[in-house]
């Protein structure tokens, strides 16, 4: 089996393709990126490709399926930018898939397609994707499933597999992870224990974390095996204020969600984070996710709970912790993170 992944060096790319690897039904992967690395891994056939501007269909000939993971979440000003590259782009490889007549393409589409929906029970994949209309990253998200729709119609052969994740992490992504959400001014050491002395505890504020390898192995079945349609990605348990406070030996305090997130767009503005606000509004507004179709169809079961993942994550982020592809090196920031303030943090395309 040939497959392909757009987007093989990044958080998720890199599960995916060592999901494959190790997958003895998968002889060829290619990976295609915009930065290669050096790193050579086992039937891995690494192709420098840009989704907007590269010739796709030639890279998609002679595929099995197509994995479609690349997408820009920086620089966060420059909507235009990332409009052109996650559905333009994505627009160009759906549009390849068909011309070169690859029968299976699966996506990565996300928690935020979904329209607003409750925090105290979980949906499935029926409940509207209508998105967060304030959240620029909702709204291409559901731009793109939007263009799934239509290859569904317009090549009913095609068989399209649509993974809708929540917030996915690991301790190997956690420098990438950094300088995408958080900056430059955090210092690493302050990720610790009885350092945060308060989370804030905001109405609605809970979200669904999932591990990146568990990810990649949802991926893995979808792109080898005969199941169609949408699933939902996410593990247990829910992750709240309460979570957060007994994980990092912290204290709950009660902030208004207006006051939050005037707090992000006013530090945003200032370019202290390079994190858009409407990240905030995407949290508290979209629903909590049930599993159990990946669970039946796929027979996916994760093996990191919400809580090993994000100890991972968070104890890698203290240590500096990185993979050698361009998006996770840990030194992609230059020297005391020099690059990330030079870039004008969340302006410029790394």
């Amino acid at each position: 089996m040939r497959v392909v992944v757009t987007g093989a060096t990044g958080n998720v790319g890199t599960s995916v393709v060592q999901a494959l690897i190790d997958d003895p039904r998968v002889e060829e992967i290619i990976g295609v990126a915009r930065r290669l690395p050096e790193l050579r891994m086992p039937k891995v056939e690494w192709v420098a490709a840009d989704v907007v501007s590269s010739d796709l269909a030639s890279i998609f000939r002679g595929a099995d399926c197509v994995i479609h993971l690349a997408w820009l979440i920086q620089p966060s000003r420059d909507q235009p930018l990332m409009d052109e590259v996650n559905i333009r782009g994505s627009e160009r490889v759906l549009q390849a898939v068909a011309v070169a007549k690859v029968p299976s393409v699966v996506v990565a589409s996300s928690v935020g397609t979904y329209s607003p929906g409750p925090k105290d029970r979980l949906v499935e994949e029926t409940w509207p994707t209508e998105g967060i209309p304030s959240c620029y990253y909702s709204r291409q998200k559901v731009a793109v499933e939007r263009l799934m729709d239509r290859l569904e119609l317009d090549s009913p052969s095609t068989r399209l597999v649509r993974l809708r994740p929540g917030i996915i992490l690991k301790g190997e992504a956690s420098a990438g992870i950094r300088r995408l959400f958080l900056g430059p001014l955090l210092p690493n050491f302050m990720v610790r224990r009885r350092l945060i002395p308060f989370v804030p505890r905001t109405k609605r504020l809970a979200l669904q974390i999932v591990h990146s390898r568990d990810v990649g192995d949802a991926f893995r079945r979808a792109a080898t095996g005969d199941a169609q349609g949408a699933f939902n990605i996410a593990t247990e348990p829910v992750v709240d204020s309460r979570f957060l406070a007994r994980l990092l030996g912290s204290r709950p305090v009660g902030v208004d969600p207006g006051l939050l997130r005037a707090a992000a767009n006013l530090s945003w503005r200032l370019r202290i984070q390079p994190t858009d606000p409407s990240w905030l509004d995407m949290g508290l507004g979209t629903p909590l996710l049930d599993s159990s179709k990946a669970e039946r169809e796929l027979e996916w079961t994760p093996d990191h709970s919400a809580d090993q993942t994000l100890a991972e994550f968070l104890t890698a982020l203290r240590e500096g912790e990185s993979f050698p592809t361009p998006p996770l090196a840990g030194q992609a920031g230059g020297p005391m993170r020099i690059r990330e303030f030079t870039s004008g943090i969340g302006s410029r395309q790394s």
